[in-house]
């Protein structure tokens, strides 16, 4: 059997992991989302055509967003560099946002703004087992994340990574300083 297109093997792994986190069988959840088992069947073979009403209608009855459906699992350490951003624009307003990261409805979050000079690096221990830290630099560069996957990172750039195990943080130039949101799960 050859490998679904990205997408749809997304989609397949997603319906999946979600079917089996809320431990009902493929004949309930087809049926708690009005579709033919055959139908539901062929999503998570990653052998279907889903809509969107039809993916709607499975993160429903499995109680999920449709987002997680859709997006591909995200890597330990992820990286947003400022010109890759989705920037959106109000349109009565001098206002833009750019999503970063989607939080999860059970996770905590301390949100800290770093200041970091030349010299001597952070070294930060593992914190409480699931904490996941989101870093922003405003001004400045640095470098930071587990010591096996440091980034650089300049203004306006995004990283993420597991906090639970030693990281680093180390300042490139003077008046470097970033937003630090800590997750804890």
């Amino acid at each position: 059997m050859t490998e679904p297109a990205p997408p749809l093997a997304t989609i397949a792994a997603a319906l999946r992991r979600e079917r089996e986190r809320a431990g009902i069988s493929l004949a309930e959840l087809a049926r708690r989302a009005g579709l033919a088992k055959s139908t539901l069947s062929q999503l998570e073979n990653g052998t279907g055509n889903p809509s969107i009403e039809t993916l709607w209608s499975l993160g429903v009855a499995l109680g999920v967003p449709f987002s997680r459906l859709v997006e591909p699992p995200a890597p330990a350490v992820r990286v947003l560099r400022a010109s890759e951003k989705t920037r959106l624009q109000a349109d009565k307003a001098d206002f833009a946002a750019s999503l970063l990261s989607a939080g999860s409805t059970h996770a905590r979050r301390d949100l800290y703004v770093m200041e970091v000079e030349p010299g001597t690096p952070r070294e930060a221990e593992g914190h409480i087992p699931g904490s996941v830290e989101h870093v922003v630099v405003a001004a400045g560069r640095m470098r930071t994340g587990p010591a096996d996957e440091l980034v650089e990172l300049g203004p306006g750039d995004y990283a993420s990574f597991p906090g639970d195990i030693d990281h680093h943080y180390e300042a490139l130039e003077p008046g470097t300083w970033a937003v630090l949101v800590m997750e804890h799960r």
